[in-house]
């Protein structure tokens, strides 16, 4: 198996046994941590599509694939674990790939890719050709679809499916609608009972985590904060703010087996904040219930930190699991105890980043 950590993308992976290899993804392609076995030092085994940015890793079990998603340059597949890649991009007339899904259907797998300006589109071969789902620009409301940092174009953040029926997809836009099709894509409706019109971001949707053994929960981090639904996204409860310890979330996981149990990592303030005080003071948190209350992990994390955590996995397997989290300075750290304690695994990367962000988080700026 092969973790992918990445800003967008798949951020849950389940094996046999626990990781021992973590595929990063960076403004400079994608670093290859190995390690022997848990409890191990990780180290930098390879590096692959140097030069290019990437935006969201995948990695497909069934089949092998992992796949990149490249800001401006579309997207590539590798089948032999990253050593080789191809450009895979008939049929996709956006090219930067933002994020990557994949799902099974009819015992076979289907792939599903967001890109900026914001697009869908669907591949049942495995990535050789791509089809749009055409409805996705007809949405009513996508004139205020956009984003705060030029060219000021909002983008598919996340996809996501219902794992009892993989017709149903959900699709995150940021900035501008959380939207669900149940009919594989072909018609949405906007799921938007969390949004108030004096809300400070419209409809800043960041990610959207399902619980697979409860999958009428759900949670959703925002530009507002962090809300849930028990009801499939039909109402909302808003359950941290723009003044919580992680005002700007983002990562979000469950633990696998238990439904009560989330995790979420993001900026203590937004990326305009960033501008002008060039740090992000970011957390990571858990709630034991439901999103209720939470507690900052921080044992093995610095005292401060300038970066931000753009990136989240979780990566379980059978008796535990691990979590790993990236920054826009290159540092990559884990935990093998449920968050607990974190040790930083690498550092010195290029940065882990959505888009720009790090270009207000350096240690220069």
């Amino acid at each position: 198996m092969i973790v992918c950590l990445s800003p967008n993308g798949r951020t849950v992976y389940a094996g046999d046994a626990p990781a021992r290899e973590l595929a990063v993804a960076t403004l400079d392609g994608i670093t290859f941590l190995a390690r022997d076995d848990l409890g191990a030092e990780w180290r930098v085994a390879r590096r692959a599509l140097e030069g290019l940015h990437v935006s969201a890793l995948l990695w497909e079990p069934r089949r092998g694939g992992l796949f990149a998603g490249i800001h401006g340059h579309g997207l590539y597949r590798s089948d032999d674990g990253g050593q080789t890649w191809a450009l895979k991009t008939r049929g996709l007339t956006c090219d930067h790939v933002y994020t990557i899904a994949a799902v099974e259907q009819d015992r076979d797998v289907v792939l599903w890719v967001g890109t900026e300006p914001s697009h869908l589109y669907r591949s049942a071969d495995y990535g050789e050709s791509w089809v749009e789902r055409p409805n996705l620009p007809e949405v009513p409301g996508k004139e205020r679809w956009t984003f705060p940092a030029p060219p000021h174009t909002g983008h598919v953040k996340n996809v996501n499916f219902d794992p009892r029926d993989s017709r149903v997809v959900y699709a995150g836009i940021e900035q501008g609608a959380l939207l669900k099709s149940t009919d594989e894509g072909h018609t949405w409706r906007e799921l938007d009972s969390y949004y108030r019109p004096g809300d400070h971001s419209y409809k800043d949707i960041h990610r959207l985590a399902i619980h697979p053994a409860r999958p009428e929960r759900l949670f959703l981090a925002t530009g507002m904060g962090l809300y849930r639904s028990d009801d499939a996204g039909e109402t909302w409860e808003h359950l941290t703010f723009r003044d919580s310890r992680v005002g700007y979330p983002d990562g979000l996981a469950f633990a696998p087996d238990n439904p009560d149990v989330v995790y979420m990592s993001g900026a203590s303030q937004s990326p305009g904040v960033w501008r002008t005080s060039h740090e992000a003071r970011p957390g990571i948190l858990r709630s034991r219930d439901g999103g209720r209350t939470w507690e900052e992990l921080r044992d093995g994390l610095p005292e401060y930190m300038r970066a931000n955590f753009e990136a989240l996995t979780l990566a379980s397997w059978p008796g535990g699991f691990s979590l790993f989290v990236g920054t826009t300075d290159g540092d990559v750290y884990a935990s093998d105890d449920q968050g607990e304690r974190w040790a930083r695994i690498a550092s010195g990367l290029a940065p882990v980043s959505k888009v720009g962000h790090y270009r207000q988080l350096t240690a220069t700026a």
